[in-house]
């Protein structure tokens, strides 16, 4: 597999095929740097390179990045995404372990924790989503809610708790707002 994958890698360098960029890296030996498959320099001569599948196999090697295509920007690298992987990385926080949710959660607790101001995470949530942090865990606990509601048999309470809500009132009313329906409407259309 490995022998098939460094046929094909081998290919794309040497035509300098961007539908190979990020999938792997060229190491050239006699200068100790790693480039992109795409990098505009003249091509080593192939007894000098090897081939590796990640910016971080290059590195562990000894190899340093090439300045001039910045490998370690590639696509499918974190920094290739820029601010885009700040704000998925934000959204798993909010749907997956409700960094919104709950007593003490904050917008300005959960921008700490990312390394950057409350200002700015609503600016890049405003940018790429189109909706504030706040409003995104709201629909993620409306969301989470509505999965409770239809899959199981918990009360009201329990659900709005379990889902992310602070209180069954604050429950009622976001789904009143949501939905147009208060959440047993919502129950009694599952049965």
């Amino acid at each position: 597999m490995q022998e098939a994958a460094g046929t094909a890698w081998e290919a794309a360098w040497a035509r300098r095929d961007p539908a190979f960029d990020g999938r792997f890296f060229v190491c050239v030996r006699t200068t100790g740097i790693y480039c992109r498959c795409v990098c505009p320099v003249r091509l080593p001569l192939r007894r000098n390179v090897l081939f590796v599948p990640s910016a971080a196999a290059a590195e562990a090697a000894g190899f340093r990045p090439c300045l001039r295509c910045r490998p370690e920007t590639a696509p499918f690298c974190a920094a290739w995404k820029g601010s885009r992987a700040t704000v998925e990385r934000a959204l798993r926080l909010i749907a997956e372990e409700g960094a919104l949710d709950g007593e003490g959660a904050s917008v300005a607790a959960l921008a700490a924790r990312l390394g950057m101001t409350e200002r700015h995470l609503r600016r890049l949530f405003t940018r790429h989503l189109g909706a504030t942090p706040s409003a995104v865990a709201r629909t993620a606990r409306v969301q989470r809610a509505k999965r409770l509601l239809s899959g199981s048999d918990l009360g009201m309470t329990e659900i709005a708790l379990r889902a992310g809500f602070g209180s069954l009132r604050r429950f009622n009313a976001v789904f009143a707002e949501v939905y147009r329906r208060p959440p047993s409407a919502i129950r009694r259309e599952k049965s």
